[in-house]
């Protein structure tokens, strides 16, 4: 069996287990729905409860599943190609940080309140701030190592802002919303916030997947890639916007949902051979398995007590984190 049939089959294989996933995003919550009522309902064109369950609340919440995940492990997979850096992953660059940065600024003053929208608006609003002042740091000609520092500087700086207004905040149940807020979640989602984030997050789809072949180019060196015609500085400015606009989107609608864009890469790149723009669509389709699972978990495990997904995340990325440091570590003794 060839490499590209092996490829084409685990591509297939992921297809397939996001669609199964999907599906089951459907069919899963507090509501005590059969399967075929569920799924009856979400094509018919009755205005009966079921029916308002499936379209307003949990359609929603499985297609943000879906495309925050696509995007967390494309930009993860587009990030660690491009820095040629095994543990870069999409809030390196400062987009997650000031997306909730942004958000928390709305709840803080109240806009909230007046206008539902104002908290994802300004969480995209500000991701779009971040990556002009992370570009405007790096320079035109920036390497990577800029650029990684400028997004620690901007992350830094937005998480120094986000403490200040929790702790500035007079009214507790502000602060307390904030809190939540940044933990990350799909819960309470409409099909609004769908329409809003999905143009930004397919127009970075558009530019982390153009990268294929200058990614590859770069697993040779910085200098052969550029002796094979690829322009470096155009591959920086399309990896850093392409992550900025999906990210910014994706945190804008769920909070910080961190860890995917670093672990699915990981685990799926010894099926790919390593090569990036191999790297690129699975790490899409696993991404969006991983956030489906995880969001069908939070409300299997603790279904009345509104388990965070950005939690769930975080508990199983962390300790992978660590090994991956830990592994990085004995390669380099």
């Amino acid at each position: 069996m060839t490499d590209a049939t092996r490829y084409r089959i685990l591509l297939a294989l992921l297809g397939f287990l996001v669609a199964l996933l999907f599906v089951l995003s459907l069919t899963v919550g507090p509501a005590a729905i059969a399967f075929g009522d569920s799924i009856k309902a979400l094509f018919s064109g009755k205005a009966d409860a079921i029916a308002l369950i499936m379209r307003e609340i949990r359609l929603p919440r499985a297609l943000l599943g879906l495309m925050i995940g696509a995007t967390l492990g494309l930009s993860g997979a587009a990030l660690q190609g491009y820095l040629r850096n095994p543990l870069a992953e999409p809030g390196l660059i400062g987009v997650s940080a000031s997306a909730s940065l942004g958000a928390v600024l709305a709840i803080y003053s109240g806009l909230t309140i007046v206008f539902p929208l104002a908290l994802p608006l300004s969480a995209l609003v500000s991701a779009m701030i971040a990556v002009i002042v992370v570009q405007a740091l790096a320079g035109r000609r920036g390497s990577t190592l800029t650029i990684i520092l400028a997004g620690v500087a901007v992350s830094s700086l937005a998480g120094a802002m986000t403490s200040l207004a929790l702790n500035l905040s007079p009214n507790p149940f502000a602060a307390l919303e904030i809190m939540f807020w940044m933990l990350g979640s799909l819960t309470d989602r409409s099909m609004t916030h769908v329409w809003l984030a999905a143009p930004f997050m397919l127009a970075g789809w558009v530019l982390l997947l153009m990268l294929g072949r200058a990614l590859d180019a770069l697993t040779l060196g910085t200098d052969t890639a550029a002796s094979m015609g690829i322009d470096i500085r155009h591959v920086q400015q399309f990896a850093v916007l392409g992550t900025a606009v999906s990210v910014g989107a994706a945190t804008a609608v769920a909070g910080a949902i961190g860890f995917v864009g670093l672990v699915v890469p990981h685990l799926l790149r010894p099926l790919v051979g390593g090569k990036p723009s191999r790297l690129l669509p699975a790490s899409a389709l696993g991404g969006a398995a991983v956030v489906l699972a995880a969001d069908i978990l939070v409300r299997l495990i603790a279904p009345g007590r509104d388990l965070k997904l950005g939690v769930l995340t975080a508990i199983v990325g962390a300790p992978f984190f660590l090994f991956l440091v830990y592994r990085e570590r004995r390669r380099l003794a």
